[in-house]
């Protein structure tokens, strides 16, 4: 709808410049037949003027009746002027004219010209009132169809905050394990020598850690935000969502081990991957590679992203979390910012 916009205002300018142009063309027109009559006029008198003397005895007589050698030199001087006046008179009404005819032509060609911009414009204008009409219908049918899509968004994120409450509750169960077998008591993870390394080498890599798909786009991002088609809704996420294509593989962003794969009512299958005291997570497959207590390296392939048949819509939702924090993952992925 904006470039129909565009395409109409851009035609209404060139539309008034072509206007100006014709203006113009008129005034020189008008200007052009004034002068060219007062041409023909002139050159019409002089003719007659000629004719009356245009004998070669009368030429000659006017010459013979000079008074003196001076006065017979200025008369065939002034006869030589007349002729070549009577000549520059004839080119520049033959010229005028040809002008004239160039300037008609000219406003022929722009009045065709405006003639189709007018076409084109009223094309454009009756094209973009058909998108408003449908913008319109689709306004309204999702105005009436709002309060349903509301409680579907919402129905949806309670089961988004049920999934992520369970893996919530999973990590801190990793967590107690952790603390138990080392006998201390903390709310992060106590980790070994091995897992200290691991953790700090993946901080390290902060920001420039692989995607866990090959090729995709974020569809959604992390944090509170207003739902891309019903914008009075808001919905949270505490990862990110990635469009892939169909078929594609989910991926580990880093060397670590699968600490549980989970499925619960109404979802797909999750993996959960530990890297010292960061996981991450992949919903949303349709088969799974790994197996628990697995270790993985870096982008290994660890199932396959589930694609809905209903809209054949492809999507991983990947999350990131510090112990049990959630991360953004654009802070954390290469260049998904």
């Amino acid at each position: 709808m904006d470039r129909q916009d565009a395409l109409i205002r851009l035609t209404n300018t060139q539309i008034n410049n072509l206007t100006q142009d014709i203006n113009i063309n008129l005034r020189n027109i008008e200007k052009l037949r004034t002068e060219l009559e007062e041409l023909k006029a002139d050159y019409a008198e002089m003719i007659v003027a000629s004719r009356k003397n245009q004998s070669t005895q009368n030429k000659l007589m006017f010459i013979l009746s000079s008074r003196n050698f001076w006065q017979a030199y200025k008369r065939i001087s002034y006869m030589k002027q007349y002729a070549s006046y009577r000549k520059k008179q004839g080119t520049q009404i033959k010229e005028k004219t040809i002008t004239l005819q160039q300037y008609n032509a000219e406003l022929l060609k722009k009045r065709k010209e405006k003639e189709q911009l007018i076409i084109t414009n009223r094309m454009a204008q009756q094209e973009l009132d058909t998108i408003k009409i449908e913008q319109n219908k689709l306004v309204d049918e999702l105005k009436r169809k709002e309060k349903s899509y509301s409680l579907q968004i919402i129905k949806k994120q309670k089961q988004s905050d049920a999934i992520d409450k369970e893996i919530n509750r999973i990590i801190r169960e990793a967590i107690a394990a952790s603390n138990k077998k080392a006998g201390k008591n903390s709310l992060n993870f106590v980790l070994t020598p091995e897992a200290k390394a691991l953790a700090a080498s993946f901080s390290s890599n902060r920001g420039k850690l692989p995607w866990p798909v090959e090729k995709g786009v974020v569809s959604q991002r992390f944090g509170t935000q207003r739902h891309p088609v019903v914008r009075t809704t808001t919905i949270k996420s505490n990862g990110v969502s990635i469009s892939v294509p169909p078929g594609s593989e989910a991926r580990s962003i880093f060397k670590g081990k699968v600490l549980n794969i989970v499925q619960f009512k109404g979802s797909n299958p999750i993996v959960l991957i530990q890297h010292g005291n960061y996981i991450t997570s992949y919903k949303n497959l349709s088969r799974v590679y790994v197996n628990k207590g697995d270790n993985v390296n870096s982008k290994q392939p660890i199932g396959i992203v589930f694609t809905n048949n209903e809209n054949n819509k492809t999507v991983l939702q990947f999350s990131l979390f510090q112990n049990t924090t959630p991360q953004n993952p654009a802070n954390w992925l290469y260049q998904m910012k």
